[in-house]
């Protein structure tokens, strides 16, 4: 679940847009709606957990929020360009 949350807000933070046009979106099914492709994605993601007492509520939507920010700072160390808007792929970088 953790691994999967991760690749989707990588896909999300990269491709995944909804504009619309007199108030109707024009991102209407997933043929306009661009998401990561399997090529896409890590070819491997390192999960680890804290140890505590806390009883666990759920693995899938904690990781999501910070996966956005984390890429934004990996393009950044990678490119020297910082990238705010999303999608990045919006933005021009050679990386």
């Amino acid at each position: 679940m953790t691994e999967g949350s991760i690749v989707d807000g990588i896909g999300h933070a990269m491709y995944s847009a909804i504009t619309f046009n007199n108030g109707q979106p024009q991102q209407e099914n997933f043929d306009s709606y661009r998401l990561i492709r399997h090529a896409e994605s890590p070819k491997s993601i390192e999960v680890h957990f804290v140890e505590n007492e806390i009883d666990p509520t759920g693995l899938g939507e904690p990781p999501y929020p910070p996966v956005m920010g984390a890429l934004a700072n990996a393009l950044y160390k990678a490119s020297g360009k910082r990238y705010y808007h999303q999608p990045f792929v919006n933005n021009t970088f050679d990386v």
